[in-house]
């Protein structure tokens, strides 16, 4: 029997943070079995060692990622989650993951009794988005053009997975908007959009909060979105918007207050960091 941990990723307590599924013995699972997998253990994603040391090398991992419904490129909080739980057993370091999406480099290092991993994305892009698709992204929201912060035009941001990137202006029409999550999911479906629908509000130049919309299964808001914050942070550098480092709080509208921490370079990937417990 293929044996499961559950892990929080970007939360310091178990009631808080984005849980993943790990399977750290893989190898030989086939593809519908880690789909089985995903959908019992029911979380936005599940992480699965695919081979622990390739070439030998046991700092050299092989990673795939499925939600309850499909395999997807890379996933952020599974990710921190499975690197806390490798620093468990094996300790701290810096490993390096090959994923569908492309290499992710992620170092854990030891902060009192907490594991903090972070990891490096891919090269970030951003790509447009259409005037018709975002007309049916605000309406599906209950929106207009002028709900948004005009300082952050809406695109599309690549650091693993495609994410629409969207800033409202106020932060009372960010707090109660609302969707249908069977007409949302058709949207994201039809665009190849892999990863959340990302919006914000800007608290202040270096500090945002953030709703990622995902349904899946039984929930409809991702607690803690790793690839989107490494795609703002890819965002706000090509829009010459970026601070040295940046904090994304996320979850609180779903009852899981998570804290991402973003470090952005002039060039090359986004650092994203934060902690990860087990959930017994």
């Amino acid at each position: 029997m293929t044996s499961v941990l559950r892990y929080t990723g970007f939360a310091a307590t178990p009631e808080g943070g984005n849980p993943a599924g790990i399977v750290l013995d893989a190898g030989d699972l086939a593809d519908a079995e880690m789909q089985r997998i995903a959908a019992d253990v029911g979380f936005a994603e599940t992480a699965f060692l695919i081979d622990a040391a390739i070439d030998g090398d046991a700092r050299h991992a092989r990673v795939r990622y499925f939600s309850p419904i499909a395999e997807i490129p890379f996933c952020g909080h599974a990710t921190v989650a499975l690197a806390v739980a490798l620093a468990r057993r094996d300790g701290i370091g810096t490993v390096l993951f090959e994923t569908s999406a492309g290499p992710v480099s992620i170092t854990t290092t030891a902060d009192a009794d907490q594991i903090i991993a972070a990891f490096t994305s891919v090269e970030p892009k951003l790509a447009g988005l259409s005037d018709d698709v975002l007309d049916v992204l605000l309406d599906l929201l209950g929106v207009g053009r002028d709900d948004l912060d005009p300082r952050f035009p809406p695109q599309l941001s690549y650091a693993g997975n495609w994410h629409p990137v969207l800033v409202f202006a106020d932060r009372d029409t960010f707090d109660t908007f609302a969707f249908d999550p069977a007409a949302m999911r058709a949207l994201m479906d039809a665009e190849g959009w892999t990863g959340t629908v990302t919006t914000l509000f800007a608290i202040r130049p270096a500090e945002f909060e953030a709703r990622n919309i995902f349904p899946v299964g039984t929930m409809n808001e991702d607690p803690a979105t790793g690839s989107a914050a490494a795609s703002v942070g890819g965002y706000l550098r090509t829009l010459g918007l970026a601070p040295d480092r940046l904090i994304i709080h996320q979850g609180a509208h779903v009852g899981r207050p998570s804290l991402l921490t973003v470090d952005i370079p002039p060039t090359g990937g986004i650092i994203v960091s934060g902690t990860a417990v087990e959930i017994v």
